[in-house]
């Protein structure tokens, strides 16, 4: 006796065909990518290219330090210094 497995089946295959088609994705980026290397070697200003690409990455860097290692002050605490300011301006 055999059990019908309709439901079950069209899982399996939308899984199956939705891992083909990651596959798929992947491996036509890869191949863009590797092409967009080797272009990018045989130019004549690689070095330069190479010392620009690595300034913009440790500017990227930088940014996404600043923006996630130190937390911000606390809005209380701002609020306490910009009154502190203004009194010390008036003369208070």
């Amino acid at each position: 006796m055999t059990r019908d497995m309709g439901p079950r089946r069209d899982l399996d295959g939308q899984a199956v065909l939705l891992a083909v088609g990651l596959a798929d994705l992947a491996v036509g980026a890869l191949g863009s990518a590797l092409g967009t290397v080797r272009g990018l070697l045989r130019r004549s200003d690689a070095a330069e290219l190479a010392s620009e690409t690595e300034r913009d990455l440790m500017a990227r860097g930088r940014l996404v330090l600043d923006r996630y290692a130190v937390a911000p002050p606390a809005h209380l605490e701002l609020l306490a210094r910009h009154v502190v300011a203004r009194r010390a301006d008036d003369g208070v």
